[in-house]
């Protein structure tokens, strides 16, 4: 199943990346928010940073689907990639485990977070007390079928730029690349931010674990900025390794 790029052609920064896979580059942080079509479902990966934005992320999903998001996977606990979930009430949301404690105990936090870094007061509290817990804690890997030969693979590779980070590769029904939606393991607008939450030693190796799931040939969709390749996650895993003078 494709989408209906036509719908949303050259707007709201939604862009094509194969058959059924597309992701949006939001405004504010540059996150990307993914979405995966098959024949019977929908996944969404990451939700952006208010309800509002949740809610504009679902009308345009539906436009792009004719039908709502079926499944949610989250990449991190941070603000800008999880505080609209809120607006998708009935969708199965997955995430790294453990996170669903994370969420639970550290709203005040994540509101404070989002506040500090421009988020209105009233929205983040609002967005913070409808944020659910995830149903479903991911440990190793775990695969979700969308329907029609469309899966979705999901895999825990955390603690790296955060305590608990899940990536998603999309393989070609074909045979051909496949896409892998990284979280914020891979930045391309900016330099990879490290912060209290990160687990630097462990970084580069998330990446030797994540390039070792995708492959050579795979898209490789950054938590912020333009789609890259295997190239340029090796290098940004060396500058890393780098920075924290790990090997």
């Amino acid at each position: 199943m494709d989408l209906r790029w036509e719908e949303l052609d050259g707007k709201a920064g939604w862009e094509r990346l194969a058959p059924g896979v597309g992701r949006r580059r939001l405004p504010g942080w540059d996150a990307t928010a993914g979405l995966v079509a098959g024949a019977h479902g929908a996944l969404l990966y990451d939700t952006g940073s208010t309800l509002r934005e949740g809610a504009e992320i679902r009308t345009q999903a539906q436009t792009l689907l004719g039908r709502r998001v079926t499944h949610i996977a989250l990449s991190h606990p941070h603000f800008d990639h999880v505080l609209g979930t809120g607006a998708f009430a009935g969708a199965e949301v997955y995430a790294a485990a453990d996170m669903d404690a994370l969420l639970t105990s550290q709203r005040e936090s994540l509101t404070q977070d989002a506040v500090r870094q421009g988020v209105e007061p009233g929205a983040a509290t609002e967005a913070a007390e409808l944020l659910a817990a995830p149903h479903h804690p991911v440990s190793g890997e775990r695969t979700v079928d969308l329907g029609g030969g469309r899966t979705v693979l999901l895999a825990n590779l955390g603690p790296a730029h955060s305590g608990h980070d899940l990536v998603a590769l999309v393989p070609d029904p074909a045979g051909g690349p496949g896409i892998v939606f990284c979280g914020d393991l891979v930045e391309e607008s900016g330099e990879p931010q490290a912060g209290p939450d990160a687990v630097a030693g462990r970084w580069p190796q998330a990446l030797d674990r994540l390039l070792a799931l995708g492959g050579e040939s795979a898209l490789y969709v950054p938590g912020h900025g333009a789609v890259v390749d295997a190239a340029f996650v090796r290098a940004q895993r060396d500058a890393l390794a780098r920075r924290f003078r790990v090997s």
